[in-house]
């Protein structure tokens, strides 16, 4: 898993400017009619609204980057010299476009005063990922390898950029009261993808 972090301020601009359009990119099945972000990877890695305002005849590709995007830390050809080794560890060979439908869950972190936006990805699917459970109901239930040859269902309490605080739960009594736990972040295999604002 890699952590993507975004400034805040940038990534509401672009969700400023999606709302403000009536038009939209249209996705990989057909037309749209709401305001989204798109994370494109190419040229750097950038979130950017898919409005269409009439402004600009540029289409969203991976080609071409303006540098008023809403860049990842470390992954913006104008200002980082090693963007390119970090988003191929992030997404490996992938490039393109991804169409999200999480636009209302970022702007609810904004609003909470968040000062940067985490997004999570595992190179083929992408969500928000936030740094304490208090910023965001983060709910789902998760499998962690137990180191005895199966797993424990746990729920995810905290997290940071490198590890999780998680709590057994759904086990058996002895197993759930435990007291919660550090997991790498790459131990979690996620069993329910429901996130709640």
């Amino acid at each position: 898993m890699a952590i993507l972090k975004f400034t805040a301020s940038a990534v509401a601009a672009q969700i400023t400017h999606a709302r403000s359009c009536s038009t939209f990119l249209p996705n990989w099945n057909g037309p749209i009619d709401k305001p989204a972000l798109i994370l494109i990877v190419g040229n750097g890695v950038h979130l950017r609204s898919n409005g269409i305002d009439g402004s600009t005849t540029r289409i969203v590709t991976t080609e071409q980057s303006d540098p008023s995007l809403a860049f990842a830390n470390g992954i913006n050809p104008f200002r980082d010299s090693d963007w390119m080794a970090r988003r191929q560890m992030a997404f490996r060979d992938l490039t393109g476009q991804f169409y999200t439908d999480f636009l209302d869950d970022v702007q609810t972190l904004i609003d909470r005063g968040q000062g940067a936006i985490r997004l999570a990805t595992d190179g083929h699917s992408i969500r928000v990922f936030v740094r304490r459970a208090s910023d965001f109901l983060i709910g789902g239930t998760y499998e962690v390898p137990s180191g005895l040859g199966g797993t424990f269902r746990v729920v995810l309490k905290d997290a940071c950029d490198t590890f999780a605080i998680v709590q057994n739960c759904g086990n058996c009594a002895d197993f759930d009261a435990m007291q919660p736990y550090r997991v790498p972040l790459d131990a979690l295999k996620e069993l329910e993808d429901r996130r709640a604002a």
